[in-house]
């Protein structure tokens, strides 16, 4: 036996071929190669927590690759996580009494994210405190600001840009006493 020819290499062959590299539930593709608890995690809106729920009401083994899974058992995921607000306790979801429907409903994918900015765009409209953070661009939810959070880039001395500044106020200077 070759070392270019190992002796697994027709199984492997097989095994990939049963193997589903992306997983789509909503908007979102989902890594297949890894256990369904792990590829459910990266998923907005769905934690680990989430995802053992999710794997126990779906009755799939949660530590088997999402990838391998049956049609019938990703689809089952995928229905759990469409109606997740059916399958968890009150409690957990995200989205209790929603501002404008009064609805309690748990949100995922780019749901999540569309729901988060209208949260923030409403708190700038009506000029709460934590909604003027947000147009400031500083820390909303009472961070230290003294000494973090500073954006401005350099903390120290920058030798080059002050060389660069010197050059170009000389030149100008030179400029206004050549036209005088």
């Amino acid at each position: 036996m070759s070392a270019e020819e190992p002796e697994d290499a027709p199984d492997g062959e097989e095994d990939d071929d049963d193997l589903q590299y992306f997983v789509r539930i909503g908007q979102t593709d989902l890594d297949g190669t890894k256990t369904v608890e792990r590829s459910l995690t990266d998923m907005k809106g769905i934690g680990q927590r989430t995802a053992r729920l999710v794997a126990e009401s779906a009755d799939v083994d949660r530590t088997a690759t999402f990838g391998r899974l049956d049609e019938e058992a990703i689809d089952a995921v995928v229905d759990v996580v469409e109606h997740l607000e059916d399958h968890i306790p009150a409690w957990m979801v995200n989205r209790q009494k929603d501002f404008f429907t009064g609805e309690t409903a748990h949100k995922t994918g780019s749901d999540l994210q569309e729901k988060r900015r209208h949260d923030i765009n409403r708190m700038k409209m009506i000029d709460s405190y934590k909604g003027t953070r947000h147009k400031r661009g500083q820390k909303v939810r009472g961070q230290r600001t003294k000494s973090t959070g500073r954006t401005e880039g350099t903390i120290g001395v920058n030798v080059e840009e002050i060389r660069e500044e010197a050059a170009e106020e000389a030149a100008a200077a030179e400029e206004e006493g050549e036209e005088i």
